[in-house]
């Protein structure tokens, strides 16, 4: 199981009028500790931002899958209720999990949701779906994407 950790970053940015901001962006890493994603955050973001930036905050993402798709460009998180039959009493139970896709609008990030749940045995719904401020996934590697083509 992936343990995914919320970083924010804060440094100067330069923004299109010439002007610089100091600006606090998220990035969600795949690491073992708060130690580690620290480190790998520092490693990651050196390529993307000049001169220097400091690690605001850190905090583990309880989110239980990831559905990247190319076309996306922002991520937007989904709680996702799966029903189960309690067959002692006969009742229904729901289980929620965070998940995240990557999309360009909220209508693709629901076909993205949908289309990455292809497949799955468990009924569910869709409880809610909202874009949130995070600016890129760093995961382990390239090849544990889970890619979703709409």
């Amino acid at each position: 199981m992936q343990n995914w950790f919320q970083v924010k970053a804060t440094y100067e940015k330069m923004l299109e009028n010439g002007t610089q901001k100091k600006v606090t962006e998220s990035f969600l890493l795949d690491s073992l500790s708060f130690t580690e994603a620290e480190s790998r955050a520092v490693e990651e973001l050196k390529p993307y931002i000049s001169g220097e930036f400091t690690i605001a905050d850190i905090k583990r993402a309880r989110l239980s899958e990831l559905f990247f798709n190319d076309n996306g460009d922002r991520y937007f998180k989904a709680k996702v209720c799966f029903i189960t039959l309690d067959e002692k009493s006969g009742t229904e139970k729901k289980t929620s999990v965070q998940m995240l896709a990557q999309a360009s609008s909220l209508r693709e990030a629901l076909q993205v949701v949908n289309k990455g749940m292809d497949g799955t045995l468990a009924d569910y719904f869709i409880a809610s779906l909202s874009e949130t401020a995070i600016m890129d996934v760093f995961p382990y590697s390239e090849e544990q994407k889970k890619k979703i083509q709409l």
